[in-house]
């Protein structure tokens, strides 16, 4: 009975000890602050707003703006200039043939000419856009109606069959730069398990499939761009490589807003703006400045040049989205040193 009696003892003893490491009991949670209610709510109102504001907004109200055509003849260029005022520029040009070859390449939108007293002859590129060339039309059936002249128009460079609207390169360009969005935002992820340079290749190597793909899918399936495969897939993957690269620039160096800066500067303004929907002659001021110079619209033009014009002005949208994709990826390069100077810094 001994040994049971201290045994017991002793568990009496310890119990005090044991109470004393009991843990205070859970109050519970604590309450999140107030920036994490907030930060996702006004991230998602402005991102609808920037939206609406951009796809609705920008075609409320269209107004040409120094629309470039091309006017033969005397003494008609000086009196569409003055008739039409700034909603045109025009090209004085010596003879039609001429007047047509810059139409061709993209150089002018139209080509305006007197056949007969009391005729005129418009020439239009249908894949300038159809708000381009309808806008350009109307402006000449006023100042033809004012001169009792009758306008004959014909279409030089029309769309292709399957792309009737001619918004096939707007929603390429959109597809390709989603994608390449997507892209950017998981390959954030994997900063943990794989090297700088590994997913420097993934970017490439991704962007590059990408835009294959969709030049494949747009070109010879779907026969809405009537562009060479190769230069269209040259074009789309390096619209997927700007965008990766950035969208990945913008959440590595902004953190949690860095991707919804992205969604708003490239996938809304930039496709916004791009030309496709509204024709980038007709846009306000400050969207007309920035079109050619983000990727969606450098991309939608290079389509376009592509599909219609033999590729006649390739190499502004070319070098465009080369700048954005090298210059995001050099900068993101930088990062991993100017994280080590401001470790040692601290």
């Amino acid at each position: 009975m001994t040994p049971s009696t201290e045994t017991a003892a002793e568990r009496e003893r310890q119990r005090p000890a044991a109470a004393e490491q009991t843990p205070e009991p859970d109050r519970g949670p604590r309450r999140p602050p107030v920036k994490a209610w907030l930060q996702p709510v006004l991230i998602s109102l402005i991102v609808v707003a920037a939206f609406i504001t951009c796809y609705v907004g920008l075609q409320r109200d269209p107004q040409p703006h120094q629309v470039p055509i091309a006017v033969t003849g005397p003494s008609l260029p000086g009196e569409i200039q003055r008739a039409l005022g700034d909603a045109v520029e025009v090209h004085p040009t010596e003879d039609a043939a001429t007047a047509r070859h810059a139409l061709q390449r993209h150089d002018v939108v139209a080509v305006l000419s007197a056949a007969a007293p009391g005729h005129l002859n418009l020439q239009i590129a249908g894949a300038a856009g159809a708000s381009t060339t309808s806008a350009v039309s109307q402006l000449v059936d006023a100042y033809a109606q004012g001169a009792g002249a009758h306008v004959t128009t014909t279409d030089v460079v029309p769309l292709a069959e399957h792309d009737a609207r001619g918004l096939a390169g707007f929603y390429v360009a959109f597809g390709v730069s989603l994608a390449g969005f997507v892209l950017g935002s998981n390959v954030l992820g994997l900063a943990g398990i794989m090297r700088l340079r590994h997913r420097y290749y993934l970017l490439a190597g991704a962007s590059a499939a990408i835009g294959t793909v969709g030049a494949i899918v747009v070109g010879p399936v779907l026969g809405a761009a009537p562009a060479p495969l190769v230069p269209l897939a040259f074009v789309l993957a390096l619209l997927a490589a700007a965008t990766a690269f950035t969208t990945k620039l913008f959440g590595a160096f902004l953190g949690p807003i860095g991707l919804p800066i992205t969604t708003l500067v490239l996938l809304t303004v930039g496709n916004a703006t791009s030309g496709a929907v509204i024709g980038a002659d007709l846009l306000p001021s400050g969207a007309r400045a920035v079109s050619s110079l983000l990727p969606p619209g450098a991309a939608v033009r290079g389509i376009a040049d592509l599909s219609y014009y033999d590729g006649a002005h390739l190499a502004g949208p070319v070098l465009t989205l080369a700048l954005w994709a090298i210059g995001a990826g050099f900068l993101l390069s930088l990062r991993p040193r100017l994280m080590r100077r401001r470790a040692a810094v601290a």
